[in-house]
């Protein structure tokens, strides 16, 4: 462990598994709403494999949805490689997640119609009936996750307490989630 985690005299390290991950990662991409959903590129993609990306569930078991064109860039690096990597920010100081996943691609109607929202029209003209929607499914694999314990104001009165004697008081929790 690094010198500022043993410096530290509260527990600051959980690793989280099954429902307890799940949750955290729920709780996490509600509160982020969009994320970086990153693929591996195939010669010539203008995104370089990484795009900001709406989520649109999270679901109990912590899988992830997205709506995406079938005739993107995406879909077609997640058909050569399923394997995705997704970042998350949910505040400027707190809420960071990062996953890795397995993503599949479909054109399920009722999916469609669970996730849909009106919004979607701006990239689907054709509104929910567009034949381009797909349905992306992101399965974590497993990740890393840091976070505030109690809310960003607790933790920024943590530091300064512990700026004026002298002592690491930050309210962090980080570890490993494995869904």
């Amino acid at each position: 462990m690094d010198s500022i985690n043993r410096n530290q005299p509260e527990h600051n390290r959980e690793d989280l598994a099954g429902t307890d991950a799940a949750a955290r990662i729920r709780d996490m991409t509600k509160d982020a709403e969009s994320c970086f959903f990153c693929t591996t590129p195939l010669s010539g993609s203008e995104t370089g494999g990484t795009r900001p990306m709406a989520i649109e569930e999270a679901d109990a078991s912590g899988a992830l949805w997205f709506l995406s064109a079938s005739d993107s860039h995406k879909n077609a690096e997640i058909e050569a490689d399923p394997a995705v990597r997704l970042y998350f920010q949910a505040s400027k100081h707190s809420g960071f997640l990062a996953l890795d996943g397995h993503a599949t691609i479909s054109r399920d109607r009722q999916r469609i119609e669970d996730l849909w929202n009106p919004i979607m029209k701006t990239w689907f003209t054709g509104g929910k009936d567009d034949p381009r929607i797909t349905v992306i499914q992101v399965k974590p694999t497993g990740g890393y996750y840091w976070d505030n314990k109690h809310g960003d104001f607790v933790a920024a009165s943590k530091m300064v307490v512990g700026a004026a004697i002298g002592k690491t008081l930050d309210d962090s929790i980080e570890g490993r989630v494995s869904p």
